[in-house]
């Protein structure tokens, strides 16, 4: 998606010395304006997390989660097993409640 043919708004951001001066040798690189260079930027990394949002809810979508039983048992038992050996272990060190 081409952020920047869209009507535009003029905004400031405040950026380092040295990030300017990168902005400025990438946008004379790649012969176009610093104000193109940071809309293409900032909208490739915008693209990148709405893609990686659809990829995750897709996968979700086509094997949803299901009560905590997977390939490798049931999450929530095993947790609360663990929890209780803890527990029964921290009260034999101090010698029983």
């Amino acid at each position: 998606m081409r952020w920047y043919a869209r009507s535009v708004r003029q905004t400031l951001v405040q950026l380092t010395d040295e990030l300017v001066a990168a902005l400025d040798r990438r946008a004379a690189h790649d012969g176009i304006s610093r104000s193109r260079l940071v809309r293409d930027l900032l909208g490739a990394a915008l693209s990148s997390d709405q893609e990686l949002d659809r990829a995750l809810i897709a996968g979700y979508e086509s094997q949803p989660q299901s009560d905590g039983a997977d390939a490798w048992g049931d999450l929530a038992a095993w947790s609360e097993m663990n929890a209780r050996r803890t527990l029964a272990s921290l009260n034999e060190e101090d010698g029983g409640w």
